[in-house]
């Protein structure tokens, strides 16, 4: 079958791999590392605060929880990768339900297949060897390989350029958080698609543009297919 979305941009953690909480853990873990927040930060309850970012850039959300403290940003952010790392190596993190099948699908019709995710290269390859799932995406990016996190559009522009993909509306964007919708929405993306499945619920992503609200990433594949 020939579709006519070319291109499925696909979130990592809530979208396509079930980590049960481990992002948060992670977070917490690395405050307790650093200390805490401190008095430099503007920005609230930090734990409200990581939840409305999640599908950012880990640093970018850590520099500015700590009032643009790059120094103090790093550290966290390693304690933060480091906690999950070793998460993803005691075999917290799965696949969601229709994740593998749904990717399999659509490569199958001629649709390339792209994971976005805020974490660093590192922890993203780590969860993409756990799972067993190098060779069954066409890239994989993180905000380092476009220059910006989501909610900028970069990620997704990037994916537009290295897989030749020949125009934007024939993307489809799908992720669990505001900031992915935003992305999409941002890029042009025919299809921007949240689903209920991780970090936000659907009075977040609503409030968002998008063009569908999924169940799962499972019901990505009637969608695009047809």
């Amino acid at each position: 079958m020939t579709a006519t979305i070319g291109l499925a941009a696909l979130d990592m953690a809530g979208t396509t791999v079930s980590d049960d909480g481990v992002v948060e853990r992670a977070f917490r873990q690395a405050l307790d590392h650093v200390g805490g927040v401190g008095g430099g930060s503007t920005v609230g309850d930090p734990e409200e605060f990581v939840m409305r970012t999640m599908g950012q850039s880990k640093i970018s959300v850590f520099t500015e929880l700590f009032g643009g403290d790059a120094v103090k940003a790093g550290r966290a952010n390693a304690a933060f990768e480091s906690a999950y790392d070793r998460a993803v190596d005691r075999g917290e993190i799965a696949p969601l339900p229709g994740a593998e099948a749904t990717m399999a699908d659509l490569r199958a019709a001629g649709v390339r297949v792209c994971l976005t995710t805020g974490f660093a290269p590192a922890t993203r390859d780590r969860i993409l060897d756990v799972l067993g799932w190098t060779g069954s995406v066409d890239l994989a990016l993180s905000p380092s390989d476009a220059g910006r996190g989501r909610p900028w559009p970069d990620m997704i522009l990037t994916a537009v350029i290295r897989l030749e993909i020949d125009d934007v509306h024939r993307v489809a964007v799908v992720g669990d958080t505001a900031s992915d919708l935003l992305a999409g929405w941002r890029a042009g993306a025919g299809i921007v698609a949240g689903v209920l499945t991780g970090a936000h619920g659907r009075p977040e992503l609503e409030a968002v543009p998008h063009t569908h609200i999924l169940s799962g990433v499972a019901d990505l594949s009637g969608l695009v297919l047809s």
